[in-house]
């Protein structure tokens, strides 16, 4: 039987793989002889119609035991950290998801009434000069200005 080298580079570029991913499925002598007269594109296009030549589905490395081991959190301690907390998440893009949901939560009170226009803005600027480490914190000074200033919270 011959190697059909010429057909599997023309199947490969005619599909876009690699020539290690073209199988060819010729079982009888007449389909050996069909595969072995195909030396143009046209011809591997039919072939590949007739699902004479097949592509190999892409095997990749299972990652069954990974989701395991993610649902069991053994993916997060710190023998797994390389690189510096900074490094693992932008400090840029957690500034951004904290001045947000401040600026959000003050919003929110603002438009409730809860607190004055002028209270929402010194709070505003205090979150944006990075007063707040987080929400719970802007919680905490928040409840301490208006129980100082006899206000609801």
């Amino acid at each position: 039987m011959v190697g059909f080298r010429l057909q599997k580079r023309l199947a490969a570029e005619v599909l876009g793989v690699g020539e290690s991913r073209i199988r060819i499925n010729a079982k009888t002598e007449d389909e050996i002889s069909e595969v072995e007269s195909a030396i143009t594109r046209e011809d591997v296009k039919k072939l590949i119609e007739k699902g004479l030549i097949v592509v190999v589905p892409e095997k990749s490395n299972s990652r069954g035991r990974w989701r395991e081991r993610r649902e069991k959190k053994r993916t997060k301690g710190p023998g797994k950290r390389k690189g510096k907390a900074s490094a693992r998440q932008d400090p840029k893009r957690a500034w951004i998801n904290r001045i947000r949901k401040l600026r959000a939560y003050l919003k929110y009170l603002r438009d409730k009434g809860m607190i004055s226009k002028k209270l929402y803005r010194k709070y505003y600027m205090l979150a944006k000069g990075g007063a707040f480490n987080s929400l719970a914190s802007l919680k905490l000074h928040l409840e301490k200005e208006l129980k100082s200033t006899g206000g609801s919270s």
